[in-house]
């Protein structure tokens, strides 16, 4: 089974974990934001005009072989330099791919390189080839009126609500190579992340964009286990569907999977995504948070096995498009949107 998986920075690499312990999956692809501009990915953006190479980064650590090789190159990517000096703070893999991408200028051929270094049980593409900048209009606290917030960092962190976002620029050319990985994938994984930065840039790359509105593969979103702080706190399961209707009006999926434990409303939950599903595609209740964590973290054995379950409904056959160009499989369900599953 061929997947492709986008999102960026900790969602992602939670997907990713999961992928590599579900047996059904035997080629993992996975497709990264380029809109950073903090920290260590935000500095080498600026001084050198690459891409932002840290959430590369961490989607390459997750894909990392599990044998001595693979542990010793993830634990030095990952690595971070301390101190106060001009490399402090700056991740070991980020100047990696930085000197990979100056001296080649080709970012697949660069995440290819190192993937290769690493022992990747998989392959990491941008989604874009550029830099890409993200904007927001978002209701401040407080104050009357929408305002424009600029920057990734920004965007997360601005106490307020967002109401939809954009890139700049507005029309960025995909990686053709994440394109056809899309069009050629038997499922596609949107989310979990952080929303509005990690999740919707995907659908405002008009590519890509298009690409996953129109390839045969099921499409699968994965709902985050809590509202973000900033960017979409005070959020509920359905309104971040509701948000990534809005952002990508044409897209239909084949299944929506969340954690039970994190919806209080249900009946709410299925409404909100019977207009995301397409006709036979439902609501997929299951326990995968971590319940030891003291944050909300995804269980990677947990969600592994939900996964292998949707998939083991969705797959072997491809499920329908738009058009009804392929069979679709039966489902348990077949009331659209309504899953008889919830505890």
């Amino acid at each position: 089974m061929r997947v492709v998986a986008l999102g960026g920075g900790h969602g992602l690499h939670a997907t990713l974990t999961a992928l590599r312990r579900c047996p059904p999956v035997t080629d993992i692809t996975a497709v990264v934001t380029v809109a950073d501009d903090g920290g260590s990915s935000g500095r080498l953006r600026r001084e050198l005009g690459l891409l932002p190479p840290g959430d590369l980064r961490m989607a390459l650590a997750a894909l990392a072989g599990d044998d001595e090789r693979g542990r010793f190159w993830s634990g030095l990517v990952q690595h971070r330099f301390g101190g106060t000096g001009a490399l402090a703070g700056h991740a070991v893999g980020n100047l990696l791919l930085a000197g990979l991408l100056e001296r080649d200028g080709d970012p697949v051929r660069a995440l290819a390189t190192v993937g290769e270094l690493m022992g990747c049980a998989g392959r990491v593409l941008p989604m874009a080839r550029v830099p890409l900048d993200i904007e927001a209009e978002v209701a401040l606290d407080g104050v009357d009126g929408a305002h424009l917030i600029r920057g990734q960092v920004a965007v997360a962190s601005t106490p307020g609500r967002v109401r939809r976002v954009w890139l700049r620029p507005a029309d960025p050319p995909a990686c053709d190579e994440a394109v056809r990985a899309v069009r050629d994938a038997d499922v596609v994984l949107l989310g979990p992340g952080s929303w509005f930065t990690s999740v919707l840039p995907h659908l405002l790359v008009p590519g890509l964009r298009d690409a996953l509105l129109e390839t045969p593969a099921a499409r699968v979103v994965l709902l985050n286990l809590a509202p973000e702080p900033g960017e979409t706190a005070g959020f509920s399961p359905e309104q971040h569907l509701e948000v990534l209707s809005g952002h990508a009006p044409g897209l239909r999926v084949h299944a929506v999977l969340a954690d039970a434990g994190s919806v209080s409303l249900p009946d709410r939950l299925d409404a909100a995504a019977a207009d995301l599903l397409v006709p036979g595609g439902r609501v997929w209740p299951a326990a995968v948070a971590d319940a030891r964590a003291a944050t909300p973290r995804h269980d990677p054995d947990a969600l592994a096995g939900a996964l292998a379950d949707v998939f083991g409904a969705l797959t072997p056959r491809r499920l329908p498009t738009e058009n009804g160009t392929h069979d679709s499989p039966q489902h348990d369900s077949p009331q659209r949107g309504r899953s008889s599953r919830w505890p």
